[in-house]
This record gives structure tokens, C-alpha cells and sequence, in this order.
């Protein structure tokens, strides 16, 4: 049965309609929050566990078996999506607590967030085309409530953007959907993977996998269609662009991964080599955006770009050190850059304002939480012994192995510029005095944030931070995992055969 397969999708879902039942009482709906995705983390623990020691786990949904009925599947690489998905759940879910306004909790906050949980973990967790694409809606039309939440002029010009981009993304996901289906009369991932080396006309089969190509990278906010991201990622409340920052480009990221090593492996020098330029110009892009800025989400914003363009070098290398490198890039920039965000959010809660100019003084103040942010920045500069430093260090090497050496200076450089965005958040806000024309907004700010709500905030930074530091000292076994991922992604035989119940 594999009922564990199901529960991260299921948890969510109950805790989302318990918001709702209790939708006058935002106390509850806060109490739902951090039990519901502590129960989440808890069974995400379990199904990574058990798919690790067990092999490939299916559950066939109304017990109706693949390829006709729906199943949830759990690979290595889906349940450490799913793990990572619920961490982030639970550490935005405690963040929440100081930071949200009643106001924001009043119209919906808590459900929509259970609700865009349970569509991440819903498309990681799918072995359906079809529902894939049900699944990437329901997190949209989330995201979607919980970017203008608030109605702010900002919100909504970024919302504008955001969902424009988006509905393209999703128009050219379902075209490709049909197509798919004209092609092979089947929709089930580990059906496809049989069936579309058989097309005849594998030219059509390039078209579709293109297609595909699009629409995940769109959502992934790679190269050239990202713009709508660093316009919208810095307007909602601070918790939510954390979540979003961890999550939702994530979505495409590992669409990608599951599209192009399962399914659309047939024509490498073709579809992976463009893969490879659409890296390169997806770090180099959001690097120089990031370097130009000064306020805080938006410099965090265009390096979520930039480092969607390292994670998608290791799927276009195509080999298993590159996938390898891929994943574990994957997993250390949801950790990382989730908990900058979260970072941001406090500077700004300590001095009132995101703008680098406006700030200072936050090391002599608080030289715990400047030390909290010089873990996670290095880490995302690429620092030994954090985790950066091993996913790029794992990329760049495979780099040289398959001697691709144009994209290994593109990495290299881009962690360089990378490197001095982070430097430049730590002046600006730690290091530096504050100007004095803005002491007194500070202090007022500071004044009206107690102590009990900055501990709830820095607990899951802190939280964060030592899994960023646990992933680099203790690398080998987090590189087993991922070693053994890779291996399933490469060679699917295991999976084909868990779903379908028959070798290929």
C-alpha cells in the first residue's frame, strides 16, 4: 500500500481545512500552522527513510495500477524534495509567528500557505504527467493569493508580472501534455519512458521535450524568461518571499531533472547542450542583477536566479558527478537562500528598511545574528567547509571532466561576483555605522519588536544555519544520498519497474 507515500500531500490538505474551520481564530490558525507542517517534516522524515532503505515506494491511488490509475511515486530524488519542502514549511511556519500581521492571518494566510505545501509536495511526489501540471496550478494559484496579500501597489505590479509569465508557462506545459498524448497514448512518467523511444518520428518526440523545456524553465526562472521573478519576489511579507524563494523555482528545477533524465535522455547533444547555454546565461544574468542592487530582497531575488543556472549545468553535463553536483546545489540554495530571506526580514525589523543605504550597525548590536548571516552568505559564495562549497566543487569538477571548460569559468567567475554581493549585504547592514538621518526610524523600530519575537524569528535561522553547516562537515554521507539518487535518475530501470511491475 505505501500509505506513507500519500501523507505529505494529505497533511497539508487536513491542516489547511482545519484553518479554514477555524478561520475567526487566528491563535488556532497559528497552532495549526507549526503543528501541521511539524507533522509534515515528521512523515517527510519517514518516506526519505523508508525510500532509501527500501528502494523506489508506489502508492496506486483507488488501487487502480499504472499506467491506467493515478500514482504517487517516491524516488530518492522526489523525497528529499519533499523533505526539503516540509523544512521549509516548518521554519516559515515559526517565522510566521512574530511577523505576520493579524491582518494578513485574517484573510487566508495559513490556508493558502498548507495549500501551496501540499502542491510542491503534490508535484514532487507525482508519477503522472498530467497531474504534474494539476499539481504546479494548484501551487500557482497559492502563490498567486499569497503574493497580493496585503493589496500593496507593489504587490500587485509584481503580481502582474508573476502571473502573465506563468499562465504562458502553464499554457505551453499543457500543449506539451497533449501532445504527449497524441504521441504515445499514455501519460504515466514510467509508461513515457518505455513508450517514447519507440515513437517513430523521434524529431516530434525533440519538439515536445522542447516544449517541456520552456515551460519548467519559465517557472524556474531561468534564462531568458526569469524577469518576472526579482519583480515580484521582494514585495509580499518577508515569510512568504522565504517560502517562495526555497520553493517554488524548485518546482521547475526538479520537473526538469525528472523530465530529462526519465523520459527526454534521447537526444543529449541536442536538448542537454542547450540546457548547458541556458545555464550559463542564467547565472551570469542574475549575478550582474544582483551586483547592481542595494536593497536586500532584490539582491536575494537575482541570485535565486543565478543559482538555478548551477543547478541546471548539472542536469545539462549529464553525467553522475554532475547530477550529483546538481542535487546537491538544489538542496543546499533551498536551505540558503530561504533562510537569507529570513535574515533580511529581521534587518529589517531591526532598523526598518530593506535598502542597504538606510542600514548599519547590526554587528556591535548583534553579533550573533551577523554571525548567523556570514554562515549563510559564504555558504552561498561557495566557502569551504559549507555546503555551497561542495555543490559547486562537485559541479565544477564534473565541468572538467566532461571538459566543458567555458561553462567551468562561468561558474567560477559567477561564484567570484557572487562572493561580493554577499560582502556587500554584510557592510552595508553589519559592518558600516547607521546614517544618522535614519537612527530614529531604527530605534523605533527596534523598540516596537521584543525580545520574544526576535528569538522566534532567529530559532529557525538558527535552525537553518546548522543544517547548512552539518551539510558541509558532514558531506559524505549527505553525497551517499545523492550518489545513490543520481544512479536512480540515470539508470531508471528501478523505477519503470516499481510502477509498471515489469522490467524494461
Amino acid at each position: 500500500m505505501n500509505a506513507e507515500v500519500a501523507l505529505p500531500v494529505i497533511i497539508p490538505f487536513i491542516a489547511g481545512s482545519l484553518s479554514l474551520i477555524f478561520f475567526r481564530s487566528n491563535a488556532a490558525q497559528r497552532w495549526i500552522g507549526v503543528i501541521g507542517t511539524g507533522a509534515l517534516l515528521l512523515a517527510s522524515i519517514v518516506l526519505l527513510y523508508n525510500t532509501y532503505t527500501q528502494g523506489v515506494l508506489v502508492m496506486e491511488m483507488g488501487n487502480w495500477p499504472a499506467p491506467f490509475g493515478i500514482v504517487l511515486v517516491s524516488d530518492l530524488l522526489g523525497a528529499t524534495m519533499t523533505l526539503l519542502a516540509a523544512i521549509m514549511g516548518f521554519a516559515v511556519a515559526i517565522y510566521s509567528l512574530p511577523t505576520i500581521s493579524e491582518d494578513h492571518e485574517a484573510f487566508g494566510y495559513y490556508p493558502l500557505t498548507h495549500l501551496l505545501l501540499a502542491g510542491v509536495c503534490g508535484a514532487f511526489l507525482t508519477g503522472d504527467v498530467f497531474n504534474l501540471y494539476v499539481w504546479v496550478e494548484v501551487l500557482l494559484v497559492a502563490s498567486f493569493a499569497l503574493l497580493i496579500l496585503g493589496g500593496e501597489r507593489a504587490q500587485m505590479e509584481g503580481a502582474v508580472k508573476y502571473v502573465a509569465l506563468n499562465l504562458l508557462s502553464s499554457l505551453l506545459l499543457l500543449s506539451a501534455v497533449g501532445l504527449t498524448y497524441g504521441l504515445t497514448g499514455t501519460l504515466n512518467m514510467a509508461d513515457l519512458a518505455v513508450k517514447l523511444p519507440l515513437v517513430e518520428d523521434q524529431g516530434m518526440v525533440t519538439v515536445v521535450a522542447m516544449l517541456y523545456m520552456v515551460a519548467f524553465a519559465i517557472k524556474a526562472g531561468a534564462f531568458p524568461l526569469f524577469f518576472w521573478l526579482p519583480a515580484s519576489y521582494h514585495t509580499p511579507p518577508v515569510a512568504v518571499s522565504a517560502l517562495f524563494a526555497g520553493l517554488l523555482t524548485k518546482v521547475g528545477v526538479y520537473a526538469l531533472y525528472r523530465f530529462f533524465t526519465l523520459m527526454f535522455s534521447h537526444d543529449v547533444g541536442y536538448t542537454h547542450e542547450i540546457l548547458l547555454w541556458g545555464a550559463g546565461f542564467t547565472m551570469v544574468t542574475g549575478v550582474l542583477g544582483a551586483a547592481y542592487h542595494y536593497e536586500v530582497r532584490r539582491i536575494l531575488s537575482f541570485h535565486i536566479v543565478s543559482q538555478i543556472g548551477y543547478m541546471i549545468m548539472g542536469l545539462a553535463l549529464f553525467t553522475p558527478l554532475a547530477i550529483v553536483g546538481g542535487i546537491y546545489h538544489v538542496v543546499h540554495n533551498i536551505i540558503t537562500k530561504a533562510n537569507l530571506f529570513l535574515l533580511g526580514g529581521v534587518i529589517y525589523f531591526l532598523r526598518g528598511s530593506y535598502e542597504l543605504k538606510q542600514v548599519g550597525g547590526l554587528w556591535r548590536q548583534r553579533p550573533m545574528l551577523g554571525l548567523l548571516f556570514l554562515v549563510s552568505a559564504m555558504s552561498m559564495a561557495g566557502l569551504p567547509p559549507l555546503s555551497g562549497f561542495f555543490g559547486k566543487y562537485i559541479l565544477v569538477r564534473a565541468g572538467v571532466e566532461a571538459e566543458s571548460w567555458g561553462i567551468v569559468a562561468v561558474a567560477l567567475g559567477v561564484g567570484l561576483l557572487t562572493f561580493y554581493s554577499m560582502i556587500k549585504i554584510w557592510a552595508e547592514a553589519f559592518w558600516k555605522a547607521q546614517p544618522e538621518e535614519h537612527a530614529v526610524r531604527a530605534e523605533e523600530f527596534e523598540r516596537n519588536l521584543s525580545e520574544k519575537s526576535l528569538a522566534l524569528m532567529v530559532l529557525p535561522i538558527l535552525g537553518l544555519a546548522v543544517l547548512i553547516v552539518l551539510m558541509g562537515v558532514g558531506a559524505q554521507p549527505v553525497y551517499d544520498v545523492f550518489s545513490a539518487a543520481a544512479k536512480q535518475m540515470l539508470d531508471p530501470t528501478d523505477y519503470i519497474e516499481a510502477v509498471l511491475g515489469v522490467t524494461p
